[in-house]
């Protein structure tokens, strides 16, 4: 099966755990990687205005993902959408920080143009709402049923 892996907002301004960095980096290699990351732009995204919190202007991800792709907001860009689209997946996996936000915002934007999005459960944390990423992996089960975990994909040559 030809898959994907999108890596979401995996940064220092999010202060991602070691394991987290360590089990996403045991599946580069393997396949196409995409990377993205939260920057802040208030003329874009009103971070500041509506939530009094924003992200940096700059920021860098953690991940070293063949691609990167700077994002302004929850869901990514048309930009990185364009290039999932041409690498002609059968499917996307997703992982990364904020489940229950940016996570699942990609997971509406891919679910969207066909791309079956499919969650790595163990490879996402949520936000200070869910820091365990439980909410988000429910509403995702919930929105788009596919969910895999990395042991589920390691023992299948992933």
């Amino acid at each position: 099966m030809r898959q994907v892996l999108l890596i979401v907002d995996v940064q220092p301004s999010f202060s991602p755990p070691a394991w987290l960095l360590r089990d996403i980096d045991r599946l580069l290699g393997h396949m196409p990687t995409v990377a993205t990351v939260e920057c802040h732009d208030e003329a874009i995204t009103p971070f500041q205005a509506q939530l009094g919190w924003r992200p940096p202007e700059q920021e860098r991800s953690l991940i070293a993902a063949d691609r990167h792709f700077v994002k302004h907001g929850y869901r990514p860009t048309n930009e990185v959408l364009h290039h999932l689209i041409q690498l002609a997946p059968e499917r996307v996996l997703v992982c990364g920080i904020q489940t229950e936000t940016c996570v699942l915002a990609a997971g509406f934007a891919l679910f969207d143009l066909g791309l079956r999005p499919t969650l790595i459960t163990d490879l996402t944390l949520g936000s200070s709402l869910d820091p365990s990423g439980a909410l988000g992996a429910r509403l995702w089960r919930h929105h788009f049923r596919h969910t895999t975990t990395l042991a589920e994909l390691l023992a299948t040559g992933t």
